[in-house]
């Protein structure tokens, strides 16, 4: 693994924050997963935002917990549920995702809802620049996550029994005014390019619609690679995927080519060429050859749509540090980015000849 993917992976003992009584939490893994027996081991996975996620090992057996972190919680957010329910339907398609094995929402067990599924071991990559590997390389991982996304936009919901995971059509609608809401839910201090955001979305919807599986979080630290190979073998954090517009979808994970590192992790001013990473022309050239589009209509306006989003996102961040409620020691740090993400998005509508 180079020193990008490692940091990703390590754990620590679990915060004070975070600690769950592990003898119920071990009782109830032993009655509910055939074959397990011994005593258990937890630790916590460092980094993540949002829900406190465990290494758990038992028996020789590694697992994966994941739960809703404790106190005030805005609503909708940290839906374990539907991350449990999404994730095990995958399994009836090609895209990667782990093993899933209980859902419980008896908080009496862990004092929130939480899900257990495999501990699936690989590289999981937090720079996009992939320091450390070679052009070809890292050519071949972005690729891989081109077809994966493309892969996850063709699935047929319905046959996995996904109809009613969301709703059908007005998805960009309905998450510009949830978000809105989460933004304000969140709000610690005045932000201009926020307010004019909320305004603009909402009065130049582009017209045309249509719905697919969508993640709504994907990105190159939300999945995890095999130790050798450039292939995705988990996506991982579905506590948000729905049905939605794919283009939503796509154009998210899209946005690094617009952003520059100290925006968000973004790609802007580095020499793609040089490092053997695709352009965004190209690597939208790919989506389209996989999906069978011709091309991307409306795609500035999804970029700006989820540069705002990425900004209430990352205000919800800072609103649990306000909160106490943050899972990870670095929120302060992410939440502070939703102001220069939120100017972003709206220099872009500036770019459209918006504003």
């Amino acid at each position: 693994m180079t020193d990008a993917s490692v940091a990703r992976t390590e754990t620590m003992p679990v915060r004070e924050a975070h600690r769950m009584d592990t003898r119920r939490v071990a009782e109830y893994l032993r009655a509910h997963i055939d074959g397990l027996s011994g005593p258990l081991e937890v630790e916590e996975f460092r980094g993540g935002q949002s829900n406190p996620t465990y290494k758990v090992t038992c028996g020789g057996r590694a697992f994966v917990l994941r739960r809703k972190p404790p106190g005030k919680l805005l609503p909708s957010a940290h839906a374990v549920d539907r991350e449990y329910r999404v994730i095990s339907a995958l399994a009836k398609t090609g895209v990667p995702a782990p093993k899933t094995y209980l859902l419980c929402e008896d908080e009496s067990v862990a004092g929130t809802p939480f899900y257990v599924m495999d501990y699936v071991p690989g590289r999981i990559f937090w720079d996009v620049t992939l320091p450390g590997l070679q052009p070809a390389q890292r050519g071949a991982i972005y690729d891989a996550m081109n077809d994966v996304i493309a892969r996850l936009h063709r699935v047929d919901y319905k046959a996995i029994g996904l109809a009613d995971f969301g709703r059908e059509g007005g998805y960009v609608a309905r998450q510009i005014k949830r978000w809105s809401a989460q933004y304000r839910a969140s709000e610690t201090e005045p932000n201009e390019a926020m307010e004019r955001l909320i305004d603009w979305l909402p009065a130049n919807l582009p017209a045309g619609d249509e719905t697919a599986l969508v993640h709504g979080d994907y990105r190159l630290d939300n999945m995890i690679f095999h130790a050798t190979e450039p292939r995705v073998v988990a996506v991982l954090d579905w506590e948000i995927s729905t049905l939605g517009h794919p283009l939503a979808d796509f154009s998210y994970h899209c946005m690094l080519w617009r952003m520059t590192p100290g925006d968000y992790r973004g790609l802007k001013g580095f020499d793609l060429a040089a490092l053997g990473i695709p352009s965004e022309e190209d690597y939208v050239a790919a989506y389209c050859r996989r999906t069978g589009r011709a091309n991307l209509e409306n795609w500035d306006f999804y970029m700006a749509y989820n540069m705002f989003r990425m900004a209430a996102i990352l205000q919800g961040i800072m609103g649990r540090v306000r909160d106490g409620t943050a899972a990870s020691p670095e929120a302060a740090k992410t939440g502070a980015l939703a102001r220069p993400v939120a100017q972003a998005a709206w220099a872009q509508v500036e770019r459209m000849g918006g504003g």
